[in-house]
């Protein structure tokens, strides 16, 4: 399991959320995605088999609960040219450690289930997998040759054609490539209002109502 994130800083991440929730409030419900990713990750594949491609200082981070998380995860840092080339790099990078396919997540979706991983992860022992975004993207992309992300480097990220891109990248020379479920990707507020509503017990719901004084759910 790769999850690939950023250091939830107030002012780096969640920006376009920030737009309308604040610098701060974006980062806290950053910081409640992230951990409800490691959550899932954790339960389906094994803290052992889960690793983190991180951007950014980890020292800067003042939330203890999370650094103490990470702190039993093995932490590698992301590089290279632009969003494409960081992810294509990871799963480089974690394919002769992992002898295994590599399903690879953000942090975007705190609504995901260990069910769901699981499928990914079992389709991806014989096919490229990707799971499209409604906004045009993918959520998830599981890999079992790190050729198969050769190119990845040359596709525009966080752009309505990611998604199909990326699907006609690892479909090229005829290749059968698995569907995941479709998801919705937190951007915008009117995201995380969905997502929370969809999953009201994950800790990113739990930081929505706080921070719009919102019920619990009945």
């Amino acid at each position: 399991m790769l999850v690939m994130a950023k250091v939830p800083i107030p002012g780096r991440v969640k920006t376009r959320l920030a737009a309308t929730e604040g610098p701060v409030r974006a980062a806290q419900l950053a910081t409640a995605a992230l951990l409800d990713t490691l959550d899932v990750c954790e339960l389906t594949f094994g803290l052992s088999r889960c690793y983190v491609s991180l951007a950014g200082d980890l020292a800067r981070l003042d939330d203890g609960e999370l650094r103490w998380r990470l702190g039993a995860w093995t932490v590698r840092p992301q590089w290279g040219d632009g969003l494409g080339e960081r992810i294509a790099n990871a799963h480089r990078e974690l394919h002769p450690t992992a002898l295994a396919p590599v399903v690879q997540i953000g942090i975007d979706t705190p609504q995901v289930t260990s069910s769901v991983l699981r499928s990914v992860a079992a389709m991806a022992a014989h096919q490229p997998v990707l799971g499209l975004a409604e906004d045009g993207g993918w959520w998830v992309l599981a890999t079992n040759h790190p050729a198969q992300v050769d190119g990845l480097e040359k596709v525009p990220m966080s752009t309505a054609g990611t998604g199909q891109r990326t699907w006609e990248l690892l479909g090229a020379g005829g290749a059968n490539v698995g569907m995941a479920p479709s998801m919705r990707d937190v951007d915008e507020a009117a995201d995380a209002e969905h997502v929370a509503t969809l999953a009201p017990t994950t800790r990113f719901a739990q930081v929505w109502r706080a921070n719009h004084d919102l019920p619990p759910p009945s």
